[in-house]
């Protein structure tokens, strides 16, 4: 499809699964363009002439940018809403944990409200057969992320360990970084591996058909709408030698809350519920996984003991050196006479940068990136407050925080539900059947960055003083407004640019 240049707006392909532009509402203000070339680092990284497509990783803080509502969320909810109808199907629901403390500012609640069990009532309401946790597969990720980054230490094999949970971050490094893609975790995000898990072990625990299984995740992340249809991701096809995917649909907070509005139902009023008790349950470790800084802190305490046979030490349970909303942070720990040194990173022009000084010769053992300020607390698919976002960041953090240090159980691999799915499903920490369920591969995009050269052309940029739309066209073609239709001196040149 035709495009207009990256200077004026970032190009969104009609494929894209995260996002779409209502193109009657787009101003072409610059504000996405800037911020995918300033904070993403991706919009001034690629030529969109000679690629003759979009790149993109699908974090969507362009949506976050636009000012007047444009950019918008690719929405599955409907499609949700009319399969429920189906009563052949079995429902099943989870939910990250970013979600329980930004869903409430769509109802008027303070900033960071922890809405969890209204949140859980409106699920069921909504007609949701079970309502698990996220937090649960977050869990498990530390489990195997934590025996993963263990064993690269011991080693001394490709180190740093980046982490996989952010498919924005991924599909960045394979795009523009794929000599690392090993450094990658092999471990899916808390989400994929999830829905593995449900599809196998829970369908078999309940004497659930999986095939009859429609599996829906709630996110703060557009990404995750891409992330669930990577082909590879479909172990429980494998396993269960059936036709699926291991999550069917992605629904964000915003579409969450839009679709409760559209129903009458004020989250407010609702009484608070509880997860289901079966794979409902997790620990302090995987509840702050939303946040910046909460990978690194939950896997830390899960490798502190499985290294020194102890429980963590009360400075991994308040980690405050990888904590906050610096973009950069780094941090030291000695953990059974091992030296580690830790970076956590959001924003992507800063994973760049941070990339930049481990090719320059900086050592880490353990790197954590996420595409969004904050965390997945400021993804794409949160509600957008713009002015007011790092105030906002700033509560959800908290918020999850507290969170943490209300549950009695506060290191993922002490949750008494992940040990009982090693012991009676996956055969333990890292193994052979673990690995097949919940790890993965990564792969090289840069082609997507190379494209066809086109034959150089000279494409002048003008804007119309009647409508205000602003266009390109090739410099050997009639100026004429393509909205209004006007043309002549009313029409003002506005720039220039070379497509070679």
């Amino acid at each position: 499809m035709n495009h207009l240049s990256q200077n004026i707006r970032v190009a969104v392909e009609k494929d894209n699964p995260s996002l779409e532009r209502i193109e009657n509402k787009c101003v072409k203000c610059g504000k996405c363009a800037a911020l995918c070339s300033n904070f993403v680092s991706v919009n001034n990284h690629y030529d969109l002439m000679k690629t003759g497509k979009s790149v993109c990783v699908n974090c969507g803080q362009c949506i976050k940018e636009c000012p007047v509502g444009a950019l918008v969320g690719k929405e599955e909810y409907r499609k949700v809403e009319a399969l429920l109808e189906d009563k052949s199907k079995v429902f099943v629901v989870s939910t990250a944990p970013s979600i329980r403390v930004g869903l409430g500012d769509e109802f008027g609640l303070p900033a960071g409200s922890f809405v969890e069990g209204k949140m859980v009532s409106l699920l069921r309401s909504l007609g949701f057969n079970y309502v698990l946790d996220t937090n649960f597969g977050a869990d498990l990720t530390i489990c195997e992320e934590a025996a993963e980054l263990v064993e690269r230490i011991k080693s001394g094999k490709l180190l740093p360990m980046f982490t996989s949970c952010c498919p924005a971050w991924v599909k960045f490094l394979e795009t523009f970084y794929p000599e690392m893609k090993d450094n990658l975790s092999s471990c899916k995000s808390p989400i994929s591996m999830f829905g593995a898990v449900i599809k196998t072990y829970f369908a078999n625990k309940l004497g659930i058909d999986p095939s009859k299984i429609v599996n829906v995740t709630i996110t703060p992340c557009v990404a995750k709408k891409f992330e669930i249809r990577r082909e590879e991701f479909n172990a429980s096809a494998k396993f269960n030698n059936l036709p699926m995917r291991d999550f069917d649909f992605c629904i964000t907070t915003v579409e969450l809350a839009k679709w409760a509005k559209e129903k009458g139902i004020d989250l407010k009023s609702l009484p608070d519920s509880d997860f289901d008790e079966f794979l409902g349950k997790s620990s302090g470790a995987g509840v702050i996984f939303g946040n910046s800084g909460g990978v690194v802190e939950a896997s830390v305490r899960t490798a502190y003991s499985y290294l020194t046979k102890k429980a963590p030490s009360s400075l991994l349970l308040n980690f405050q050196d990888v904590r906050g909303l610096n973009e950069i942070k780094t941090a030291e720990i000695e953990i059974a006479n091992q030296k580690l040194k830790l970076a956590v990173v959001s924003g992507l022009a800063n994973a760049r940068k941070l990339i930049e000084r481990i090719k320059q010769g900086e050592k880490f053992d353990f790197v954590e990136v996420m595409a969004c300020p904050g965390g997945c607390i400021g993804g794409g698919g949160q509600p957008k407050h713009i002015g007011e976002e790092k105030t906002y960041q700033e509560k959800r953090i908290a918020s999850l925080y507290e969170r943490d240090k209300q549950l009695k159980v506060r290191a993922a691999h002490k949750n008494p539900q992940i040990v009982a799915l090693y012991d009676e499903f996956l055969e333990g920490f890292a193994s052979e059947k673990a690995k097949a369920l919940l790890h993965t591969s990564f792969i090289n995009r840069s082609k997507d960055l190379a494209g066809k050269t086109q034959k150089a052309v000279k494409m002048l940029q003008y804007k119309c003083t009647l409508c205000g739309e602003v266009f390109e066209l090739d410099e050997q073609k009639e100026v004429i407004c393509p909205v209004c239709k006007l043309k002549g001196e009313k029409i003002i040149k506005v720039g220039e640019r070379k497509t070679d």
